[in-house]
């Protein structure tokens, strides 16, 4: 390993966390910080649930379902299965072992601790060594609109995601409370850090788990004018999407399912631009939108995989790996 460097990633859920456990094995605790989407929180059952948060901590902290990608290894279902004797609200899963984080998040937010705090003491305590910072310590609500028989109806994400099944044709996005939210001191600490070597933009759903990073205040405004290498890495892969609803809701936002859509979103930010290479027939109008372009294996099955994309992304940019 040579020098010292310094690594931020910006990451959602079951994508982000993949890569982001291949760059905390090839480099220190010292030289990386993932921010994390925190859009897709919301209050059920009485408990805040943080669903990308922990995605990334179990991920890290080893104890993942990997069969999932979310929610942890071995997981029981008791505390459901009762649940749903009682009548209550059981189309949010929550595993007990999965439960136990809930719980105790919402105790301490009770009491007072911010969810920077919470975050990382819990992280920490399953055994996450590199910091986990939420995007925002504030509330900030991914809010889809969808075709209703009338009009258009406002939907939470986790509703239109989990409980309708993405099943309404959807017409837009909204985060609610991002105008008012602030970055996490920490994110932006570290985003204008002037040691700060490389920004990472982690294989996430673009439209629902990196834009509400990139929709808090200044965020988009630091990142268009930094000097610092920003990387943004494709989540797609084979002209689809490896899990979840991306597919889905990019043809109904009318945007093509290819790694050319996904770099004109980033076009604005990112100064380099990493695809799969059984997409590598695209790099040519990739190279019109974002001139550096580097292909790789983007899919992410084995931790083999995962360290050998957090190598090449670090080497694209020419950091010692």
């Amino acid at each position: 390993m040579g020098s010292k460097r310094k690594v931020l990633a910006l990451c959602g859920g079951v994508g982000g966390a993949k890569l982001a456990l291949g760059l905390s094995h090839v480099l220190g605790d010292d030289e990386l910080c993932i921010v994390v989407n925190t859009g897709d929180d919301f209050t059920h059952l009485g408990l805040r649930i943080c669903p990308d948060i922990d995605t990334v901590t179990y991920t890290l902290a080893g104890c993942v379902n990997t069969e999932t990608g979310w929610g942890r290894a071995e997981e029981t279902g008791t505390f459901m299965a009762s649940l749903k004797t009682l009548g209550g609200e059981d189309w949010f899963y929550l595993g007990d072992k999965d439960l136990a984080m809930h719980v105790e998040r919402t105790r301490r937010l009770a009491a007072g601790e911010n969810l920077g705090t919470v975050t990382q003491a819990l992280s920490r305590k399953l055994g996450v060594s590199v910091p986990l910072i939420p995007m925002t310590d504030d509330t900030v609500e991914t809010q889809v609109e969808v075709e209703g028989d009338v009009e258009s109806l406002i939907l939470p994400f986790q509703d239109y995601f989990v409980r309708q099944r993405c099943e309404p044709k959807l017409k837009a996005i909204h985060f609610v409370g991002q105008e008012h939210a602030q970055p996490h001191p920490q994110f932006l600490a570290n985003l204008l850090d002037p040691d700060l070597d490389l920004i990472i933009i982690c294989p996430s759903n673009p439209f629902l788990s990196v834009d509400p990073i990139l929709a808090l205040p200044g965020i988009r405004g630091i990142l268009q004018k930094t000097a610092v290498p920003v990387v943004a890495i494709s989540p797609i892969i084979g002209g689809a999407a490896v899990k979840g609803p991306t597919a889905k809701i990019m043809g109904e936002l009318g945007l093509k399912m290819n790694s050319i859509t996904v770099a004109d979103y980033y076009q604005d930010i990112a100064s380099g631009f990493i695809l799969d290479r059984r997409d590598a027939v695209e790099i040519e109008a990739i190279r019109e939108i974002i001139p550096r372009v580097g292909v790789a294996q983007t899919l992410m099955q084995t931790i083999e995989d995962k360290i050998e994309l957090a190598r090449e992304t670090l080497d694209f940019v020419g950091l010692d790996v």
